[in-house]
């Protein structure tokens, strides 16, 4: 990995994460993602960058992913958000979707720039599947996992990893972004649990010191077994969470600043002292993602 003074990331990056609560209704939710994004624009006027949740269209609900899936990118949401891209001037990194192709049902992320141009795909690697004393949660009984890492160039700024909710459980993602394409950070919509998303943010940012930024769906008790806690978050290279939503709907603003991952590259440098003569680097066979 590449250390010292070389920019990662080439300025600041002015970022908001929408926490919503998405419903059943397709159209209604999309409507209310217009409306957040447009509230954030409008009181965060540099912002550079809006995420979204994982299945910020739909249910989290096993059951029915398949009955809200769409094509990528000629689909409903997809066409939505390339419009949202271009109208607003800002980069989104979409959350996620159920993805239809073929036969085939995938949970999905997509990042457009601003001028709502499709600059990066992931589909989620690691399916949760879930055996509980409350009962099973399996998402490979409807979904298909990606096969590939997604690292994406953003214009201005440096490149990014991105991944899904489960994916964070796994460390390797986060290395191939790091190692392999000097990523500044790790981007993770997800439905993360009141334990996981916090201990397993500052985890990746720790062990790659980068930042990473997670944004989760609104919490709703009662969506299921398995509902998403809320508490949007980024941390930074240090390990410290910079900006935190609560349980409820609302828009998270933080700035991500690239002296940061200076300061914390210098303080203690991992990256030259890692001992690839001991143990193998991942990031040199990796599978990447180029969609």
């Amino acid at each position: 990995m590449t250390h010292g003074r070389v920019p990662l990331l080439a300025k600041k990056l002015k970022i908001a994460l929408l926490q919503v609560a998405p419903g059943t209704s397709v159209s209604a939710n999309l409507t209310k993602v217009e409306e957040y994004a447009t509230n954030a624009k409008n009181i965060y006027p540099d912002v550079d960058l809006l995420m979204l949740p994982e299945f910020f269209n739909s249910p989290y609900d096993v059951a029915k992913f398949r009955e809200y899936a769409e094509p990528i990118p000629n689909g409903k949401t997809t066409k939505f958000l390339s419009l949202l891209a271009r109208s607003l001037s800002v980069i989104i990194v979409g959350g996620s979707i159920p993805e239809l192709d073929g036969e085939k049902v995938y949970n999905t992320s997509v990042t457009f720039n601003v001028k709502g141009e499709l600059i990066g795909k992931h589909r989620k690697v690691h399916l949760f599947d879930l055996d509980s004393p409350k009962g099973a949660f399996r998402e490979s009984d409807s979904l298909f996992p990606g096969d590939k890492a997604t690292n994406i160039a953003l214009p201005s700024f440096g490149q990014i990893g991105l991944a899904i909710c489960y994916d964070i459980k796994f460390p390797e993602l986060a290395a191939i972004a790091a190692r392999k394409h000097n990523a500044f950070a790790m981007f993770y919509p997800g439905s993360f649990n009141a334990t996981s998303g916090q201990l397993l943010g500052r985890s990746r940012a720790i062990d790659n010191q980068i930042f990473t930024v997670l944004c989760s769906p609104a919490r709703n008790p009662d969506s299921g077994l398995y509902p998403a806690y809320g508490h949007s978050l980024v941390v930074d290279p240090f390990g410290k969470i910079i900006a935190e939503a609560g349980e409820g709907e609302q828009t998270v603003f933080c700035e991500l600043d690239p002296e940061v991952i200076h300061m914390a590259r210098e303080s203690i440098p991992v990256s030259l002292q890692r001992r690839f003569d001991v143990y193998d680097d991942i990031s040199v066979n990796a599978k990447i993602n180029e969609d």
